[in-house]
């Protein structure tokens, strides 16, 4: 879905790849870069990690969109980088991911089939009773129906 979307959105767009996360904000190292490549990476960035597991554990579908803001200092023509130049890009790019979302937005299923709309189901490991009963409502639009709920508990 992501794919079409930024087919139909206009963007150069590549389906699939390897995404390295590094510790930002930083750029690579030439050494860093050289082995990113070395791996097979294809994109470098800073966040998606984070953002998908918790996407995973709140079972949200979850898609990288990647829109590139420079090379990384492999490239011969790195130093041509500049601020601007990045600036100008993330500005562009911000267009592009707005067309990007909203086409895919009209092409989101009612019904959700993928593994992640369940994703929880077998992953907590804590026993129900020893969740606290605060946390429970906390947590309840999460995984409120894997755990019993407080009236449950009053009702044993």
């Amino acid at each position: 879905m992501a794919h079409a979307s930024g087919q139909a959105a206009g963007a150069t767009v590549h389906k699939g790849g390897t995404y390295v996360c590094m510790e930002g904000p930083q750029f690579s190292t030439l050494a860093e870069s050289r082995l990113y490549r070395s791996w097979g990476a294809d994109i470098i960035g800073m966040t998606n990690l984070q953002e998908a597991k918790l996407a995973r554990e709140a079972e949200i579908c979850y898609t990288t969109i990647a829109l590139v803001t420079d090379y990384d200092c492999w490239h011969p023509d790195h130093d041509s980088v500049t601020v601007d130049l990045i600036i100008a890009n993330l500005t562009q790019n911000a267009k592009t991911a707005q067309a990007i979302i909203a086409n895919a937005v009209e092409r989101l299923p009612y019904a959700r089939t993928c593994e992640c709309a369940s994703a929880l189901k077998f992953a907590l490991i804590t026993r129900p009773d020893a969740v606290p009963a605060r946390t429970l409502v906390d947590l309840t639009p999460i995984v409120g129906r894997y755990l019993p709920t407080q009236s449950s508990r009053t009702a044993e």
